[in-house]
């Protein structure tokens, strides 16, 4: 029955897409991040459903006339250059063969990235974005905060079999990043039930990132805590959530999660974290001696053999920069930083200059919880591997395209139509009465006015 359900859900969204790619890139973002065929137990589990909606999505958009350059702003322009840093890595890396299915995996979540940069373009694209890359996680935070809950956090919360975010510690920090996106979704609704059913779901996404038992998520909800009331909007409300996390979701955990999260003040003593200082140590040493680095992964026991110093076992980095130090030098550490600081003050700028017209607002909230986000994310990225996550890179593009929806002003060209009359899905009223001024949901004229 899953099968059947996931199958018709992706063929469905797929034959949508040839007419409205935009689609093809939500369908896409719901597989990438969520991976529902990987809670199925029959024929969908190993379907190449993401392949489907790709090849759909590209179809469309070739077919359609609606597409813009993806380099709108500085963010993608260094996104690009990274992508190009990370295939010289690859390409003049320890083991070419080996990486392959790394590089291969990462350039197809790279590639959709420009894709949906130059697809999504209008407030309904944006918005829907937010709620597909959230939501999808958002299911996962319910579901995982409810299991916390109901056993007292004496087991770990786990994230889909086969996704980037499958590790307890990758997950937590996946869910963390959600919350900010979700209280931007929860400021753009008028009725009362959602924004109450929203406000759950985030609490039990902080539930399951605690049930993860992961130190490095621990860290990151605090610093994503601290800035996500100090960009609120509504600081009393935030605190209030903040205040249930802490008093009511800390008290329940269990004396193991206690001694665990106890080692981030002794990590002296922890194996486990003088095991990813080791392994810190091995990714400096090859940045220092390959311009490059070692290629996807710089994993390789010949390496932790010349540069371990306090270990010669081979481990994960266990950090965003020292993952991409190892993997891709000097170089990619520069342009993997000088791209988020980059979003960072784009994410900033919308905040700043958004916020006093009525039309732009909800640009202004975007760019204050993106930021919030961008932070959860190098906070807790420090400690986790999570370099090639799509998550972080969707929150960019949001943040262009809203960017770039404010400066042109698109808000004086999009049709007043809602988002089901968008979609196609429901007919609009100028359709039902006959009128041939109908407004077209795609409004092409509006896409080819504005210049790249």
């Amino acid at each position: 029955m899953r099968d059947l359900l996931i199958v018709s859900i992706v063929g469905v969204m797929a034959a949508m897409a040839l007419k409205r790619p935009w689609i093809g890139v939500m369908l896409w973002t719901w597989l990438s991040i969520m991976s529902p065929h990987r809670y199925a137990w029959g024929f969908a589990y190993s379907a190449p459903l993401a392949a489907v909606a790709a090849a759909a999505t590209l179809l469309g958009l070739f077919l359609t006339r609606e597409r813009q350059s993806p380099f709108q702003g500085p963010p993608m322009v260094w996104f690009l250059l990274l992508t190009l840093a990370i295939t010289f890595s690859w390409l003049l890396g320890m083991d070419t063969a080996g990486d392959y299915e790394q590089w291969n995996k990462v350039m197809k979540i790279y590639f959709m990235t420009f894709v949906a940069a130059a697809l999504l373009f209008s407030k309904h694209h944006i918005i829907a974005f937010a709620w597909v890359s959230a939501g999808s996680l958002a299911v996962l935070g319910v579901k995982g905060g409810v299991f916390t809950i109901l056993t007292g956090g004496n087991y770990r919360t786990w994230g889909p079999t086969g996704s980037f975010i499958q590790d307890n510690n990758e997950f937590a920090l996946a869910l963390i990043m959600a919350i900010p996106l979700l209280h931007f979704l929860q400021l753009q609704v008028s009725k009362a039930w959602i924004r109450h059913g929203i406000s759950a779901a985030m609490l039990l996404c902080a539930a399951s990132a605690l049930g993860s038992h992961s130190r490095g998520a621990l860290l990151a909800i605090a610093a994503m805590g601290a800035m996500f009331w100090w960009r609120s909007k509504k600081k009393g409300p935030i605190a209030l959530m903040i205040g249930v996390v802490v008093l009511a979701l800390l008290p329940m955990m269990p004396e193991h999660w206690w001694s665990r999260m106890d080692t981030i003040r002794t990590y002296e003593e922890d194996a486990s974290a003088m095991g990813r200082i080791n392994a810190w140590i091995v990714a400096f040493q090859v940045a220092k001696h390959h311009l490059f680095g070692a290629g996807m992964s710089y994993q390789h026991e010949i390496l932790f053999m010349l540069y371990g110093v306090y270990d010669q076992k081979t481990l994960a980095a266990h950090s965003i920069y020292f993952q991409i130090l190892g993997n891709h030098g000097f170089l990619g550490l520069f342009l993997y930083l000088a791209m988020w600081v980059s979003a960072y003050r784009m994410a900033g700028w919308l905040n700043r200059n958004a916020r006093g017209n009525p039309e732009t607002r909800w640009a202004a909230d975007l760019g204050a919880m993106a930021q919030v986000c961008f932070v959860g994310f190098a906070v807790g990225g420090a400690f986790l591997s999570l370099s090639y996550f799509d998550l972080p890179y969707n929150v960019m593009v949001m943040v262009v395209l809203a960017k770039r929806w404010v400066v042109t002003r698109a808000w004086e060209r999009e049709a007043p139509v809602s988002f089901l009359e968008y979609a196609g899905l429901r007919r609009s009223k100028h359709q039902q009465s006959g009128s041939s001024a109908a407004p077209a949901p795609q409004a092409s004229n509006r896409t080819r006015s504005v210049k790249p």
